[in-house]
């Protein structure tokens, strides 16, 4: 059909149909489309008379061009708000502004100002607001979809759950400053029993994930069967992901910015890596092997002598909350009580916790701590007797020391000895020496107020304190002398703190 022929046929049909009901409207639309062509939407703008085939009407392109200058104003005035907000103010702002003659509105271009939708406001300042915000943000098209293939597990969705489900999370030893290539902790806790598996990696690394998870299976003894972790972009990858499918592990992962949905994941990064390794800065490939050292000797320790609480219930009333937990149970325990292992695997458990020994353990993990610390802190390592028979004669008294974690030892803070105030009594000092010996029992609070009263110079009330101390070191002086018979000089001058 010529354009000629569809002008024609337009024509023809453009007053029935504006004449039509309903109804009648859809049968002549029908009709229209099936001889034309066109698609329904265009068939109805050119009935409708909003368009015409062949020519572009330069009037609409005018007023749309006003239309988007006006609104761009009035999205400014209005402080940048989103549409379904500026659809709301528009009316008012309309009205302000060109009552007080900041904008001048043709009447066609106001009506189609209020006339809008939110959607048309989006759309039509959708250019504008990313120039504004300094361009559009790029986002991660790989992670978002790979949300959208992994299923959300709350911290409500475990329930009764089988041994082989972990929940898996990253620890950043990074020190005081977040910056720079550091060493990370990957921790896995089954959910079920609290086995803790901790691997050391020297980069945040997806294949250095999928590694360690690998590795990690090799060493548990049940069967991997889920992985659930945060939505950070080292776990929500293709690589992780297709580990995940094609060994028949479940991936799932917990809401974002809701940290109780991983709360069993978060107490060991607490209870076990920040107990061991503390909060130094671990950087390069020697803190990384002594950190896998450390690793190595805890996951023995942890798993087969470290009893820890399970919670079982929780009701609350009112605002207070009512929790109940089961009996402190090791990690290996509660597996070899767990009805979904095998017999096989609860003997195997058994075999190889009988020639282990938890004090051998322990030392081990100091000496890993005391190589760790030694990295982190740069300095040469403290000296550790090899024999067992000092460190297990060392824990009677071990507790005098202070903190015995190398890792968590620091440096003992300096007494000052100096001033770090002007003294506001050197002046007047002999005079108070005066007082003193007079009165050796005159308290600081009456001398002050003799010196406030005597005008002897300016002395506040919170300055009492200052005094009081340099009275007391006068009478300690006083009684060593008269105890000991040390000749000290009473008059104690600059050397009060």
């Amino acid at each position: 059909m010529t354009l000629a022929a569809r002008k024609e046929l337009i024509g023809a049909v453009r007053s029935r149909y504006s004449e039509a009901d309903r109804t009648g409207r859809k049968v002549i639309l029908d009709e229209f489309t099936k001889i034309t062509g066109y698609h329904r939407k265009h068939a109805i703008r050119i009935l409708t008379g909003y368009a015409t085939p062949g020519r572009q009407h330069a009037c609409r392109v005018v007023v749309d061009e006003a239309v988007n200058e006006a609104l761009v104003v009035l999205w400014e005035a209005s402080d940048r708000i989103c549409g379904k907000r500026l659809k709301a103010a528009l009316p008012m702002f309309v009205d302000s502004m060109q009552r007080h003659g900041h904008i001048k509105l043709d009447e066609s271009v106001r009506l189609k100002i209020l006339a809008m939708s939110a959607a048309t406001i989006d759309r039509r300042l959708r250019t504008i607001r990313e120039h504004a915000s300094g361009g559009r943000r790029k986002k991660s098209v790989v992670q978002n979809r790979i949300k959208k293939l992994v299923p959300v597990r709350t911290f409500a969705d475990w329930g009764e759950v089988t041994p082989g489900f972990f929940e898996m999370d990253m620890v950043v030893h990074c020190g005081e400053r977040n910056e720079g290539s550091v060493v990370h902790s990957l921790v896995m806790t089954d959910v079920a029993s609290g086995w803790t598996e901790c691997v050391a990696l020297p980069v945040r690394e997806q294949s250095l994930i999928v590694e360690a998870v690998e590795g990690v299976q090799t060493r548990l003894p049940f069967r991997l069967l889920g992985l659930d972790t945060d939505n950070d972009s080292a776990f929500l990858n293709d690589t992780l992901f297709d580990y995940c499918k094609d060994h028949g592990i479940q991936l799932t992962r917990s809401r974002p910015y809701q940290k109780n949905d991983q709360a069993w994941i978060e107490q060991k990064n607490g209870a076990v890596v920040r107990k061991l390794v503390g909060y130094g800065r671990l950087e390069g490939i020697s803190a990384t092997a002594a950190l896998r050292r450390l690793y190595e000797c805890t996951r023995l320790y942890t798993n087969f002598f470290q009893p820890s609480f399970k919670l079982i219930g929780k009701v609350r009333t009112g605002a207070q909350v009512r929790k109940t937990y089961d009996k402190p149970l090791t990690p290996a325990s509660r597996l070899q009580r767990s009805e979904h292992l095998m017999q096989e695997t609860k003997e195997k458990l058994s075999r190889q916790m009988e020639p282990m020994d938890p004090v051998v353990l322990l030392k081990q993990i100091r000496e890993a701590q005391n190589s760790l610390a030694a990295i982190a802190q740069k300095r040469p390592p403290e000296v550790t007797l090899p024999d067992l028979a000092p460190f297990v004669k060392n824990l009677a008294v071990a507790w005098k020391s202070g903190e015995i974690r190398p890792t968590h030892r620091r440096e003992p803070a300096k007494q000052r000895w100096w001033r770090s105030r002007i003294d506001p009594f050197a002046d007047v000092w002999p005079m108070l020496l005066g007082w003193l010996e007079e009165q050796p029992d005159m308290e600081a609070k009456t001398m002050l107020k003799r010196l406030q009263a005597g005008g002897y110079g300016t002395f506040a009330n919170g300055q009492l304190r200052t005094l009081q101390r340099r009275v007391r070191v006068w009478r300690m002086q006083i009684v060593k002398q008269l105890v000991y018979g040390e000749e000290e000089s009473a008059h104690v001058g600059e050397t009060l703190v």
